[in-house]
């Protein structure tokens, strides 16, 4: 499979990506820990998008997906141990899953947009430290798949 890669993680990381940063540093953060966020998940998002990731199937033979909070995530993991880790947290470790090794990219700019509704992506879910959340915001997800959350750019 080939990704189409886009624009550098910097310039893609746009106001869902502030939205995101703000929302990691909490209500009280300085103008400072907002801009660290900010170019830590931008980071972040880049290298996601740049990374393959393993993405299960269900017995429909179709993505893996959880919906939460109005939002449909695909689940991708960064190895097979994460995978495992979820199997078992789900308590379906005797279970085969069959999965597929895909760009980060892909799956924000290709797989998202062919879900129904608002969707994003969950990377690692169930891990200790909580995993990673790439949401369906201006930035993160191509701008016609994109929620408005109403804020400004």
């Amino acid at each position: 499979m080939e990704a189409t890669v886009g624009a550098d993680a910097d310039a893609e990381a746009g106001a869902g990506a502030d939205t995101a940063a703000a929302a990691a540093v909490g209500a009280e953060a300085t103008a400072g820990d907002v801009a660290r966020a900010r170019k830590d998940f931008a980071r972040l998002l880049g290298d996601f998008r740049r990374t393959a990731v393993l993405v299960p199937f269900d017995e429909h033979d179709s993505l893996w997906t959880a919906d939460f909070g109005g939002v449909r995530w695909i689940c991708a993991f960064s190895d097979e141990a994460s995978l495992a880790d979820f199997a078992r947290a789900r308590g379906e470790a005797g279970r085969v899953w069959p999965y597929r090794t895909v760009l980060g990219a892909r799956l924000l700019d290709v797989m998202v947009p062919m879900l129904p509704g608002p969707a994003g992506v969950a990377l690692d879910a169930g891990a200790d430290g909580g995993g990673t959340l790439f949401p369906p915001v201006a930035g993160i997800v191509p701008d016609a798949v994109a929620v408005d959350l109403g804020g400004s750019r």
